[in-house]
């Protein structure tokens, strides 16, 4: 295959593994039931006038399934910390205890996991859109360099190789919504 097909396909194939961590890091934010830090990734807490990432202010652990703690490093930020929570608006009720902030993390209904299945389809949508760009701007530029010098064989080629690995990309977006779903509708 010519060299810079190959340079070509290689850059489209790093442009859908960037989609496919999208797509890992989003449906880890979906929560399937059980606590996990991650749930509170998106939370910006008001530090002395600035916004600043919960897990830059706190500590975040699970002890177990159901609950999440959050240690402060500063007393102070308990109270912002909580408020950044329910502002977040994301069904958790954080109880203050004075040194920590609890959250315990309710069981799903059948109607949430429904609603969290199809959140985690709309991302695997999003990903295969990403998938897809990615082979149109690959199979442009083979495009381009046929005009500029590129065989007919070596382009047909590469074009067959980007479908290939397009087809290796969807399939593995299709695993991950598969699992994530057995996962959220695990009772």
């Amino acid at each position: 295959m010519n060299e810079l097909a190959k340079k070509i396909i290689d850059n489209m194939q790093a442009q859908m593994n960037k989609s496919i961590s999208h797509l890992e890091i989003e449906l880890s934010k979906i929560r399937a039931g059980k606590a996990n830090p991650q749930m509170l990734e998106s939370i910006h807490v008001d530090y002395y006038g600035s916004q600043t990432p919960l897990s830059q202010v706190a500590n975040v652990n699970t002890p177990d399934a159901r609950t999440i703690v959050i240690q402060p490093w500063e007393k102070g930020m308990l109270g912002p910390i909580e408020k950044a929570i329910q502002a977040a608006n994301l069904g958790f009720n954080p109880q203050n205890d004075g040194t920590i902030i609890r959250i315990n993390v309710p069981p799903l209904t059948e109607e949430r996991r429904k609603d969290l299945v199809k959140r985690c389809k709309a991302e695997g949508e999003n990903a295969k859109i990403g998938i897809r760009s990615s082979r149109k701007d690959a199979n442009d530029a083979i495009k381009k360099e046929l005009k500029k010098g590129i065989t007919e064989d070596e382009a047909k080629e590469a074009e067959a190789k980007i479908q290939q690995l397009t087809d290796q990309f969807i399939q593995k977006v299709d695993k991950h919504l598969d699992t994530k779903e057995k996962e959220i509708m695990t009772v």
